[in-house]
C-alpha cells in the first residue's frame, strides 16, 4: 500500500465527511469502507445483511478487519485496487459484478468499487438489485436476438449471392444460344460481365448496383437475334443498307429488354440500346454524347471494344494487346468517356485476370 497515504487512526474530518457520504447512502445496499494503515478497513457505514458474506462475522460501525481471503474474486480486485490507490491519483475503478454463494446456496450480485479521493482510499461494495438479475438477463435476450439478426443477415447475403448466380447462368446459358448465330462466345458475354463489375467497383459502386451490370453487360449484343441470317452471317463487309439494318440490333435490343421496372433489365435495356453511342456523339441509333449517355453503356462500349480486339474472331486474327490500347487511346474523348477509360487503364491487371480466365 502506498506509504504516502495517511494513517486514519482515529475519527479524522475526512472520516467523519465519508461517514456523512455513507449514511446518505445507507437507503440503498451500500457498504463504504475507508482503507487504513496496515492493509485493513474501517467500515463507515452501516453494515448489510449480506456483507458478513465478505467478512464472515457481524460487524458494527467504525469496526476493523482485513478482507483478503474471504473471497476469492474481491481478492483479486483489492491486488488491483492496492496498485490503482498507490498511484495517488483521485478517481475510481469499478470491479464489475460477480456472485457470492451463501450457505444455503443463495447467490448474491455483488460490486466493489476502489475510491481515492483526496489522499484518501476507499472501498465500496454493492449488492445488486434484483432488477440486476433482470438486466443482465434483457441484455442476454437483446445479445441473443443480435447474433440471430445477424445470422439472418448472413443467410440473407448468401441466398441472394446464390440468386445472383443462378441469374447470371440462366443470362449467360440464354445468350451463348443466341450468340450462336455469329459466333459470339459464351466467354466473350461472360467476360463482358465480369470487366463491366470491375469497373463498377473502381469507381466505388454499392454491391447491388455491381452485381446488376455484372449480369446486365452480357445484354449488350440481345437485339442482334433480330437481325437476318444474311446480314449477320455476311463474311465480307456490308453494303451501306445492310449496315443500317445491322444498327438496328440496338433498337431491338431495347425493345426486348422495355417496359420493367426491375433496375436490372432496365440497366440492361440501357446498354443495349446505347452501347454503340460515342463520346463526341458520333454514335448510334440516337447520336447521344457525353453523359447523356448512360454510364453503364459507357463502360461496355470500353469493354467490349477492347474483349473484341484482343480475341480472335472468325473474321480476324487476334490484335497485341499494346497496340489495341495505342488504338484505344486515339479514341479516348472522341468514341469512349476519357475519365472512365482511365479507371479502365487504372485497373488493367484485374481486366487481364479476368480476360486469362476466361478463354474462349
Amino acid at each position: 500500500m502506498n506509504s504516502s497515504l495517511p494513517r486514519t487512526v482515529g475519527r479524522s474530518n475526512v472520516a467523519r465527511e465519508a461517514e456523512k457520504l455513507a449514511s446518505a447512502l445507507s437507503a440503498m445496499e451500500f457498504v463504504m469502507l475507508q482503507r487504513i494503515f496496515g492493509g485493513g478497513y474501517r467500515l463507515i457505514s452501516h453494515p448489510r445483511d449480506w456483507f458478513s458474506l465478505l467478512v464472515q462475522r457481524a460487524v458494527a460501525v467504525g469496526a476493523e478487519f482485513h478482507l483478503m481471503g474471504k473471497s476469492q474474486f474481491l481478492d483479486n480486485f483489492i491486488i488491483d485496487a492496492d496498485d490503482f490507490w498507490a498511484r495517488g491519483r483521485d478517481g475510481r475503478l469499478n470491479s464489475g459484478p460477480w456472485d457470492e454463494v451463501d450457505d444455503a446456496g443463495r447467490a448474491w450480485p455483488l460490486e466493489a468499487q476502489a475510491l481515492l479521493q483526496d489522499g484518501q482510499a476507499y472501498l465500496v461494495v454493492e449488492q445488486l438489485s434484483d432488477g440486476h438479475q433482470e438486466r443482465a438477463s434483457l441484455l442476454q435476450v437483446a445479445r441473443e436476438h443480435l447474433l440471430t439478426e445477424e445470422a439472418l443477415e448472413r443467410e440473407i447475403l448468401r441466398r441472394t449471392k446464390a440468386l445472383r448466380q443462378r441469374e447470371e447462368e440462366i443470362a449467360i446459358r440464354l445468350l451463348t444460344a443466341a450468340g450462336t448465330r455469329d459466333g459470339e462466345t459464351g466467354s466473350h458475354v461472360r467476360r463482358i460481365g465480369h470487366y463491366a463489375a470491375a469497373i463498377g467497383e473502381a469507381l466505388g459502386w454499392s454491391a447491388a448496383r455491381t452485381a446488376n451490370i455484372k449480369i446486365a453487360a452480357p445484354m449488350h449484343d440481345i437485339g442482334k437475334i433480330g437481325i437476318p441470317d444474311a446480314i449477320l452471317l455476311k463474311p465480307g463487309h456490308l453494303t451501306h443498307d445492310e449496315y443500317q439494318i445491322m444498327k438496328q440490333h440496338t433498337v431491338i435490343g431495347a425493345k426486348m429488354l422495355g417496359g420493367s421496372d426491375i433496375e436490372l433489365i432496365e440497366m440492361a435495356r440501357q446498354i443495349a440500346l446505347c452501347h454503340h453511342e460515342k463520346w463526341d456523339g458520333g454514335g448510334y441509333p440516337n447520336g447521344f454524347s457525353g453523359e447523356n449517355i448512360p454510364m453503364p453503356a459507357r463502360i461496355v462500349s470500353i469493354v467490349d471494344v477492347y474483349d473484341a480486339m484482343v480475341h480472335r474472331r472468325v473474321y480476324k486474327a487476334p490484335i497485341p494487346e499494346e497496340e489495341v490500347l495505342k488504338s484505344m487511346a486515339l479514341a479516348r474523348g472522341h468514341d469512349f468517356d476519357p475519365k472512365l477509360f482511365e479507371v479502365f487503364l487504372g485497373i488493367l491487371p484485374t481486366i487481364r485476370e479476368i480476360r486469362d480466365s476466361m478463354q474462349d
